[in-house]
Order: C-alpha cells, then structure tokens, then sequence
C-alpha cells in the first residue's frame, strides 16, 4: 500500500502525528522536566511527561512561573486533611516548558474513570500536544485503584475513558488521544483488545512488548508486534513499539521489521539520552557530557534538587569516581564543584536560591510548618518535603540511612531499581499520588509562583 492510500485517522490542528517518530517513554522521576528537555536536545521526536494520576491534577491551578518560563500546577498538599491545612507551601504537581517542548509533549494521565479523566485533561491540554492514557503501568501505585495495566483487565472501562477523552478534549482543544498498553497472554486477546481500542478515535496506540508481570529485565516478546501493526494500520491509527530499544538505529531496524510507525525508548534514554542520535549524528555522547548537559538543563528550569540527584545517579556510571561525588553533595552548588564544573557555578548558586538550599552544605535547614502547625527542621518535615535540603548537623548514621532509602541506585539491574522504587513508601508517595497525597513533583518546593 503506498504512502498516499495508507488510512489515517485525522490529526487535529494542534496535535502530532507519531508516525516516524523515535520519542521518550513515560517514566516516573526520570520523565520529568530536564529529563525531556535533555531528550530533546539529543534528537528525541517527542517526550512522554511522567504518569500523572486525575485526582492529583484535578483542583491545581495554573501559574505562569515567571523565574524558570515554565507553566506549573500547583496546589496546597492536603496531608490527608480536608480542608487542607494552613500555612503550607504550595506544591508543583507537573511542571511544562511551553516554548522548548511545548509541541512535542505528551502528557500521560493515570486514570481510571472517564469524568475525571476529562476533568484532568482539560486542566493540561491548552499547554501540551497530546493526551495519552496509561494502561501498561504494571506497579501497585498505578494498578491498585484500577489504573495502568489493571485497565487490560477492564476493556469496557479503558474504551469508555477513550471515547470521553475524544468526545471531550479533540474538539475543544485540538489535540489527539493516545493509549500505552502491554501485550496480553494470547495474541487472540491481545487482537480483541487492540481492534476495540483503535475504534475509539485515538490517534496513537503504543505497545510495550511484555506482559504485566514480566519485569524489565526478561527480553521483550515482540511475536504480537506485527498484528497489532496491522491492525492499527487498517484502522489509521499510529502504531509505536516499546521494549529494549537501545538507540535511534536499532529502533529504524525494527520499525521496517516489524512494521511498526515508531518508537518508544526507556531505560536506555534514562541512562544517556543522546541514543536518540544515530552514528551519523554522532552516537552516544560520552556520560560527561550529557552529565554537564543536563545538570545545566535542570538548573535553568528549577528542578526539584532530588530528583535531579537521582538522574546524575543514573546518568553518571557507578564505577566512576564522579559517582559517590555526587552522591555526598547537598546543593547545586555542592554538585557543580565536586565535579569541576567551575562554568556552571555562578547558575548553581541562583539554582539553589531558588529552590531554597543552602549552597554550603553545612548551613542549618530552615524551619517549615507542616500540616499540624508545627514548625519543624527540613530533616523532620514530612514526605512533602524536600529531602535533600537536610542539616548536614545531623547524626552521619540518620543522613547515611537517608541517602540509602532515596539513592539505591548502586544495583544495576533494571528489576532492582524498579522494585527499591516500589518498596519506597516515601518515594512512591512522592511520585504517583493517591487521591490524597502529592503526585510527581509534590515535593518540589514552590519557587517564583508557589512535575
């Protein structure tokens, strides 16, 4: 079938066609603001934000954050109280940058019901270039209240969120619909499954090529790969894969392979991002470089200091002396210096004001209120917030037990790193909220306007 006959289902005025597109998977605490914007810089096509749930979205407002020339969603973290409490800073629940990903972003919402679905995609559409629904995410945070993969097991309530969201957001804003879901047991009910989504009026459909309860560390199963492809392509909807694609020449192989429209790719891009440049554009850049490039990314956009350790962590190779170096800094200003970064000084000092951390390590932690009207040190404050902003007064066996529960990232395994994330209460708190606790970027502290 040539170019010209192939079906396609209307990409909106303001929406993307994920055709030839190599993007930048959805990914908790590593699809944050500086990780997509990194993406981007090495030649991702389009970046997926980070699996965010309705009800922690629902209720934000929409500030322009004048400092980092980001849009935030904040909102005052309940605590489990209603109303909320007094005196407590305003959390960013998602972060966007309109003019340098505003086109190419993809918000990925975790839901599982269709009016709050709706509710939420409208708060975000105005900002981004897409709506996708998560039904692929295998862990208890997503699954437990019906959401990620435990929609494969719902079709009827994953097609109603579909329909609502086409029904709803497409004609008022423009942009398409997608879904992320896994393969199933059988190819049989893997093709029910796909043949029921692509009705739905969505213009994308990805599938990650393991089932729920396969972990990353088992090969991808990519036998289904082809059917589906053919079927979202007789439907004309966008077909893209994911599971162990490496590098922007692997992921061409396996399109014309497979016949799939595109690509997704995970854990490598969290590792170095520059895989999305093939040999000609130059390859891998060496973990210097993308360290310095990123670093300098989540500086001039205020990221969340802990979140920005974690990635260094996972960008920069454990063997590397550079590594514990990291690891023993407390601010921007810390992290700059221990790795000789003397060009990127000056903005560290400005990162660490605005995000309130003392560029000497040593200084004492201020003082925060926290939901009972207490006032407490940073290193009592409750999960909300920030952790890295800790005395470094404090006993060394409470700060080393710190950094062991939030920084495991010693283990290289994917499945090790997954599952410490997973047993992390605080962490998962933190990251994917419940209906009353702070999603992804909750704990980052409230900048100039308050992921």
């Amino acid at each position: 079938m040539s170019e010209a006959t192939i079906k396609k289902v209307p990409i909106p005025p303001r929406g993307v066609d994920y055709r030839g597109k190599l993007v930048l998977a959805p990914m908790v605490r590593s699809g944050e603001l500086p990780s997509r914007l990194l993406a981007l810089h090495y030649g991702a096509d389009l970046v997926w934000g980070p699996e965010t749930v309705d009800r922690s979205m629902i209720g934000t407002t929409r500030r322009f954050n004048p400092s980092s020339k980001t849009i935030d969603f904040v909102r005052v973290p309940s605590q489990g109280q209603k109303p909320p409490p007094q005196n407590v800073k305003e959390s960013v629940i998602y972060r966007v940058h309109p003019e340098r990903e505003g086109r190419q972003h993809i918000f990925q919402i975790g839901t599982s019901d269709p009016d709050r679905a709706v509710s939420a995609a409208r708060l975000v559409a105005p900002d981004v270039a897409g709506i996708d629904v998560n039904a692929g995410c295998p862990k208890s945070f997503s699954t437990h209240d019906g959401m990620g993969a435990a929609l494969l097991k719902t079709p009827d309530k994953l097609v109603a969120i579909l329909e609502a969201l086409v029904k709803n957001i497409v004609p008022e804003f423009h942009i398409g619909i997608s879904v992320k879901i896994r393969i199933l047991d059988t190819p049989a009910e893997t093709e029910t499954l796909v043949r029921r989504l692509v009705a739905t009026g969505i213009t994308g459909l990805t599938v990650h090529c393991r089932t729920t309860p396969m972990r990353p560390r088992e090969r991808a199963i990519r036998g289904q790969l082809k059917m589906i492809a053919d079927i979202c392509r007789e439907a004309g909807v966008a077909c893209l894969m994911n599971g162990d694609v490496e590098d922007r020449d692997s992921a061409t192989k396996l399109i014309e392979e497979y016949g799939v429209d595109g690509a997704m790719i995970a854990t490598a891009a969290e590792k170095n991002s520059s895989c999305f440049r093939s040999v000609e554009q130059g390859g891998l850049a060496p973990w210097d470089e993308v360290t310095q490039t990123y670093l300098k990314l989540a500086m001039e956009v205020q990221n969340k200091f802990g979140n920005t350790k974690f990635m260094l962590n996972h960008i920069i190779p454990g063997k590397q002396a550079a590594y514990k170096k990291v690891q023993s800094g407390k601010s921007y200003t810390a992290i700059c210096e221990n790795l000789g970064f003397s060009d990127l000084l000056e903005h560290a000092k400005e990162a660490d004001k605005a995000v309130g951390l003392a560029a000497d390590s040593n200084a004492k932690a201020p003082a925060v209120v926290n939901g009972n009207g207490n006032a407490k040190r940073k290193s009592e404050a409750p999960a909300s917030a920030e952790s890295d902003e800790v005395s470094a007064k404090r006993p060394r066996t409470e700060e080393k037990t710190e950094e062991r529960k939030e920084e495991r990232t010693e283990e290289k395994t994917e499945e090790r790193k997954e599952e410490r994330k997973e047993e992390r209460t605080e962490e998962r708190t933190e990251e994917l909220p419940k209906e009353n606790a702070v999603a992804p970027e909750a704990a980052q502290p409230a900048m100039a306007v308050s992921a």
